[in-house]
Order: C-alpha cells, then structure tokens, then sequence
C-alpha cells in the first residue's frame, strides 16, 4: 500500500504490518479546525436502491382509556420518531418508508469501531471511540460489506432484529464485517447460536483497510425487510417441532437498562394460570429452549424491551405483541416491526412503585381481549 500523509485514509506498511493515523487526523481535525466529520456515505463511489420507497399501513395500536396520562417519558434522542408516542399509537393511516440502499466506498479504514476516508467517518458504535485510538491494521479486505449498527452494538433486540436481517445483504455484497468482541462490544448471550441457526458466518476486526466496503440504508421497513424477517423467523422455526398455544410471557427481571417490574412473575403466573401462557426466561435458557417456547405462541407478553425480540423473531401474521412499559421510558420500537409483518400491537402503561414500575393486572387481561380472535 502507498503511503500518502495528506489524507485521514493514508496507511503505510511497517514491518509486516499496515499503520494508520487515521484515527488521530480525525481529533486533531475535530478539535483543532472545530469542523465535524462528514458521513462516509456521502463520498461512496456508487449508491444504488435494493428496495424502493413505499408507503405501509400504519394502523392504531391496541389500548385501554388513560394511558397517556402516566407517560412521563419517551427515548426521544435515541428511538424514532424521536417525539411523544401518542401520535404513532393512535395511528398515522400509513406511513412513507424509506428506499434499502447500498454504498460502495473505496479505500477505507476501520479502526476501533469507526470507519475513515479522507474527510468522513462513520460510527459503528453509539460510544465515542476512544481517545487514543489503536494505529495497527490487521487486515486487507478487498471487498467488505458491513452490517452491524450502532444500536445493534449497544442492544440485543436490535442486533437480532435489525444488524441480522441487514447481514443477509452484506453477505451478497461482500466479506460480511463486523465489530469484534471487546469489553466496549461484548458478545451477547445466545449471540453464537443463533448466528448458527441463521447460516451467519461474519467476520469480526478491530480493524483492516478495505480496497472496497458497502454500506447500507436499511431502516425502512419495507417489504423487502418484511420477507428477509419472515426468511429468518422461518430458519429458526426449522430447528424445532410445535404447536400453536395461546401466548408466552418473556421475562426481563433486572436484566439490560434496568425496567423492573415490581410484579412481573405475578402477572407471568396469573397468564399461565388462566390463559394458558407458557413463561419463558431468556437467561436461564438455551436457544432450542427458547425458539421451541416462543415458536406458535398467538401472543408475545412482557415488559418492553431486548428480551422479547426472541418471541417476535417466531411470531405468525395475524399474532400480538402486547408491550408493559415503564411510565418513564416508552418505546414504539416493536410498533414498527408488527406493523410491518401484518401482526398488531398493544401496551399497558405502568405506574411509578420504588426503583421500578407496577402494571395492573386487570389492565393486562382488558388489553388482551381487544385483540382480534
């Protein structure tokens, strides 16, 4: 490789390595210059649509009366739409998607998450890098597509429900690339089965300079993204022998960002008492375990959050999502995805108790009959 000091994505090679400033060019500019990083994207070669724009139903979502007036707080900086859910729950009618895309960028460096070219960069993690960031690169690729996103770095939910589905197209761009595990990006429990059960086979750098590297645009949910989920929830469903049942509660505990639900397993036991629920505990349990707990349930019950994307990833046309949220962190996150995959959505809204929340139970069993048969 040619070395050339008058850019961020100058490499040279030392003693059998690749070295790279990158990184540091990328600081100094920031602090020096005060001038911010433009997009990688915005230098890509190509760019192409795989999907194209649509417009989707987005009907209302499943609710009893005065819910709203416990909501103290929403992920506004961190979840779309990035504004109080009451508008999105009540129901827009539809919803414009955004077109899949790729981007081909040539000449590119990972280094500790991030990706550099000149005057862009492009996070692969929602956490800053770090201040003096590694200069060796381990490895030439000459044509990698990356898949894993920020959010699907920091969240399990959205690395199986998102990074997972967006891997089914890097895999037919290139050398599937992803962010290897550190103590910044550990591995998530299950992480390696179910890339197992789902033919993933990526390829995990802390950094490597890339002669050509493909990007995507892969937050619509489109059509597109609707069957590349049901090809996923179909390989998973492969593995195991079921029935149709009537629902199964997920519980979260004191897992991931504390929402603890001061009565989760009453709730979870007063369901399978009288509805027939089975109650899963994604912590306790192996991949088969779950898939063949989760696989024919008509609903999905549990406090909103990562764990009850193993129960969705399973869930047929036509089933329920019923989400208990915390009063000071609502989410509309799996809104999206049962909107997309023809399924409907409901929540129960808590009330504040100690470090956690309460859900009325009687609230539960009113939401649940709102439901289609």
């Amino acid at each position: 490789m040619q070395s050339d000091t008058s850019q961020a994505g100058a490499a040279v090679r030392f003693a059998g390595k690749n070295w790279s400033l990158a990184a540091y060019w990328h600081i100094a500019r920031r602090r020096l210059a005060r001038k911010q990083s433009e997009n990688l994207k915005s230098v890509a070669a190509k760019s192409w649509d795989i999907a194209p724009r649509e417009t989707t139903p987005a009907p209302p979502a499943f609710f009893l009366p005065n819910q709203w007036e416990r909501v103290t707080g929403w992920e506004e900086k961190l979840f779309f739409p990035y504004e109080h859910p009451r508008r999105t729950m009540e129901g827009l009618g539809s919803m414009e998607q955004h077109p899949t895309r790729g981007y081909l960028i040539k000449d590119v460096l990972m280094i500790d998450g991030t990706l550099y070219k000149d005057g862009a960069s492009f996070w692969l993690s929602s956490t800053r890098p770090r201040w003096l960031p590694r200069i060796s690169v381990e490895r030439e690729v000459d044509r990698g597509a990356v898949y894993c996103s920020p959010y699907g770095n920091r969240w399990f939910g959205t690395w199986l429900a998102e990074d997972c589905l967006t891997y089914a197209l890097a895999r037919d761009e290139g050398l599937p690339v992803t962010i290897a595990p550190s103590a910044r990006y550990p591995l998530y429990p299950q992480m390696l089965d179910y890339e197992a059960w789902l033919d993933m086979q990526p390829t995990r750098l802390h950094s490597a300079f890339f002669r050509e590297l493909v990007l995507f645009d892969d937050f619509g949910h489109n059509s597109h993204q609707h069957l590349r989920y049901r090809a996923m929830g179909e390989k998973l469903l492969a593995h195991v022998n079921y029935q149709a049942h009537p629902g199964v509660f997920i519980l979260r505990g004191e897992t991931g960002d504390l929402r603890l639900l001061v009565n989760e397993m009453e709730i979870a036991e007063h369901l399978r008492k009288h509805r027939g629920f089975r109650i899963l505990d994604p912590t306790k349990s192996d991949l088969p375990t779950i898939v063949a707990t989760c696989a024919g349930a008509r609903v999905v019950v549990g406090v909103e959050g990562s764990q009850l994307v193993h129960g969705v990833n399973v869930l047929p046309p036509g089933s329920a999502v019923l989400a208990l949220q915390p009063p000071n962190r609502f989410v509309c996150f799996y809104k999206y995805l049962t909107d997309r995959d023809h399924q409907h959505f409901g929540f129960v809204v808590g009330t504040p108790e100690g470090e956690g929340f309460r859900i009325d139970l009687e609230e539960v069993e009113r939401t649940l009959d709102l439901f289609p048969a």
